[in-house]
């Protein structure tokens, strides 16, 4: 197979887009398409033709990459595009979409005989414009090839799971290292919360553990979000890190697993988003520490 593929997107919101057009400026064909067109529209300026619906958007696509908010949402889609999509054509299955979604996915995929691979990808934002996100993927040996001129334009990496997408491999593993993330952005929260309350300076927190076995980057640059109000656009969303959340402790359950923690996160993130913070960065989550105030925005300085 040529290294110029037809490749279509479906779903072009912060991550979605930023992929697209990292595809396109590696020179293969793109088709994108969004529910809301608008979102989808400024990719044209990148050479990608923007579709009316999923089915057109697929219609002799190589690669069919889907980058949407959950299972349900990804499901109905493919099967809008199903009367256009080619047997044996690629589907890389971006959407973090838990456990019991991909097994429908997987069904899916052999019914209409497309080579499905699992493959989330770990980043935010920033890496997903400038293509430096770790792609974790499982799929078929056989395939590969023909899809990683589209992984290698959208990451810096690509750590190979296993060898049948359906297994979810890769989606496990994403599962995890978003169990981390976001107990460790929770954390900044009480954190930053607690120093509000017992009148601390935030900022002399960060200074006491800088340069320490407790210290991560990660807690500098979530801090700042909150410090200096700066949640928007977000870098990943309260309301996804929500439904991230939920998936994490769907698939603990599934397997016995108890996540007390994950769950009082997705309570504190719900909370977040009730307060009117779920579109802006998951760091807000700052706010489920404090009874809804007349105005939300105030930043943590100002507290």
């Amino acid at each position: 197979m040529s290294d110029r593929l037809t490749v279509s997107v479906l779903g072009t919101g912060i991550m979605g887009a930023a992929m697209a057009r990292n595809i396109a400026r590696a020179g293969h064909t793109l088709r994108v398409w969004n529910r809301t067109r608008a979102k989808a529209e400024p990719l044209a300026a990148e050479g990608a033709q923007v579709a009316d619906t999923p089915a057109e958007a697929v219609e002799g696509a190589d690669v069919v990459l889907t980058v949407l908010h959950d299972g349900p949402a990804v499901l109905s889609v493919m099967r809008e595009a199903a009367p256009a999509l080619r047997p044996g054509a690629a589907w890389l299955q971006s959407t973090t979409a838990g456990l019991d979604a991909l097994d429908e996915l997987a069904r899916f995929a052999r019914e209409h005989s497309l080579a499905f691979f699992d493959a989330p990808v770990l980043g935010t934002r920033e890496p997903a414009e400038a293509g430096q996100l770790m792609v974790l993927a499982a799929g078929p040996v056989d395939r590969r090839e023909s899809v990683a001129p589209v992984l290698d334009a959208v990451g810096a990496r690509t750590v190979w799971t296993g060898t049948d997408g359906a297994e979810g491999s890769a989606s496990r593993l994403k599962l995890v290292a978003n169990s981390w993330v976001l107990a460790a952005t929770n954390a900044v929260g009480e954190s930053l919360a607690l120093a509000k309350g017992l009148g601390v300076d935030p900022q002399g927190f960060l200074d006491a553990i800088a340069g320490g076995a407790l210290d991560m980057g990660y807690l500098h640059a979530k801090s700042r979000l909150v410090l200096e109000d700066r949640l928007s656009p977000p870098s990943f969303a309260v309301a996804t890190a929500e439904k991230d959340a939920r998936l994490i402790i769907a698939a603990g359950r599934r397997h016995g697993i108890r996540l007390d923690g994950a769950e009082a996160g997705a309570e504190r993130l719900r909370r977040a988003a009730a307060q009117g913070h779920a579109e802006e960065d998951m760091a807000a989550a700052y706010y489920a520490s404090f009874a809804p105030p007349a105005d939300t925005r105030q930043t943590a300085s100002q507290h």
